[in-house]
């Protein structure tokens, strides 16, 4: 973050940024009333910082989207509770950023807004569904972003991105004012350039401490299937990035494919539930993909909602163990660098399900941290804690940063200019 400007000189700063970089459609609404509110930010400890947060959370007065049709004019009476948090600690809400349509999905590829581009590759995808958090933050158009994470949304784009995404504990956030997802399942967390960023974020969001301490000793699980799947470099990337920690061991997390379908039994009811009005009048309105997603939803047994209810029960039970053996699981992020826009999306949405949903099923705090480059596209680490351990996860994640300069965050000069 930017403590050496004024609030107006940050603001000012951010807008110069989004208006320039515009072609990576980081954004969907640029809040230029954000320039008097840095005048009167109040002190705290995001004193006027600009802070930008995904259009499916409410800031009141300015546009909630959800990069919908649907929702296109929707205009928000009050603001989300992590909104009102952020300026009670002197934030500026500098603007809302693109998502994929109703945060469904993980490319953040609206056909109603358009994509949101990878700024290491305006060709690629910038990951999702906070996909605009995620170029944000790595693009210096703010100086921290939320996103919101359901099955991995907050994760991708910040591996995709080259920055750090954490999905707090379930619960610890509060969801009200965000545009639900799957209510069960949904979180709000932070992308920042670093892991003191976003638990500095995460601290004013969850009104909880998050001391980033220096921690090493570790004992880690590397969670051998996944980095089985992973394209040969990234694991390799991620294994070297983890040993830093301290002693690392491989391990057999249970039901990893398992969780997807688990998850998936539970997620698409929520959502359809959240959407049966407009399902009901306005089919036609949503995105292709969305609408199918929806569409299954709505075609599941009536028995399915309480089998995924049981379910995840039983995964719960058959983590724990593996949880209490180790102080952090570790992984690679995502399995391939962000694919092309024009790739298609199938074989990609079905590849990282199990890199993502084994954890958010289970409500963990984990962290997407950067742990290196493939053909000069970012690769990233997750770690996984124990409820309620996020502070320990972002320790983890700030350790690797300190280590590891060569492969953290680069400056903005080196990201594309177009």
């Amino acid at each position: 973050m930017r403590p050496e400007l004024s609030p107006r000189e940050a603001v000012e700063h951010c807008l110069q940024r989004i208006e320039a970089q515009a072609d990576l459609n980081a954004f969907i609404s640029v809040r230029e009333e954000a320039l008097d509110e840095a005048d009167a930010a109040p002190p705290g400890p995001l004193h006027g910082q600009p802070i930008a947060v995904k259009d499916v959370i409410d800031v009141a007065g300015t546009r909630t989207t959800c990069a919908s049709k649907i929702l296109a004019e929707n205009v928000a009476r009050r603001d989300a509770t992590v909104v009102s948090r952020l300026r009670r600690a002197g934030a500026v809400i500098i603007g809302k950023t693109n998502t994929h349509e109703f945060a469904f999905g993980a490319t953040t590829t609206s056909p109603h807004f358009g994509p949101a581009r990878n700024p290491y590759d305006h060709e690629r995808i910038a990951g999702g569904s906070s996909g605009g958090s995620g170029v944000a933050a790595a693009a210096d158009l703010a100086a921290g972003t939320l996103g919101t994470d359901t099955a991995g949304s907050v994760r991708i784009p910040a591996c995709f991105c080259g920055v750090v995404g954490h999905r707090p504990t379930a619960g610890l956030v509060p969801t009200d004012g965000v545009v639900p997802t799957s209510w069960s399942l949904d979180t709000v967390g932070p992308i920042a350039r670093t892991a003191e960023e976003c638990a500095l974020l995460l601290e004013v969001i969850a009104e909880q401490p998050m001391p980033v301490e220096p921690r090493g000793g570790l004992r880690v699980g590397l969670v051998t299937e996944l980095f089985e799947r992973a394209e040969p470099e990234i694991a390799e990337l991620a294994e070297e990035a983890a040993r830093h920690l301290g002693d690392t061991e491989p391990v057999v997390s249970p039901l990893l494919d398992d969780a997807g379908v688990i998850q998936q039994l539970i997620m698409l009811p929520e959502a359809t539930t959240a959407h049966l009005p407009w399902l009901r009048t306005r089919l036609a309105d949503y995105g292709p993909d969305v609408r199918a997603r929806l569409l299954a939803g709505l075609l599941l047994p009536s028995t399915a909602y309480p089998t995924g209810l049981r379910a995840r029960r039983w995964y719960l039970r058959e983590l724990d163990p593996l949880l209490a053996r180790y102080d952090l699981l570790a992984a690679p992020s995502m399995p391939t660098v962000p694919p092309r826009l024009d790739d298609d999306p199938v074989p990609y949405r079905r590849g990282l399900i199990p890199f993502n949903s084994p954890w958010s099923l289970a409500g963990l705090p984990t962290a997407s941290v950067p742990c290196g480059f493939v053909e000069e596209l970012p690769a990233g680490l997750a770690l996984i804690g124990r409820p309620g351990e996020d502070a320990a996860v972002l320790s983890a994640a700030h350790a690797i940063g300190a280590a590891r300069q060569d492969v953290v965050y680069k400056p903005q000069s080196v990201l594309k200019e177009g």
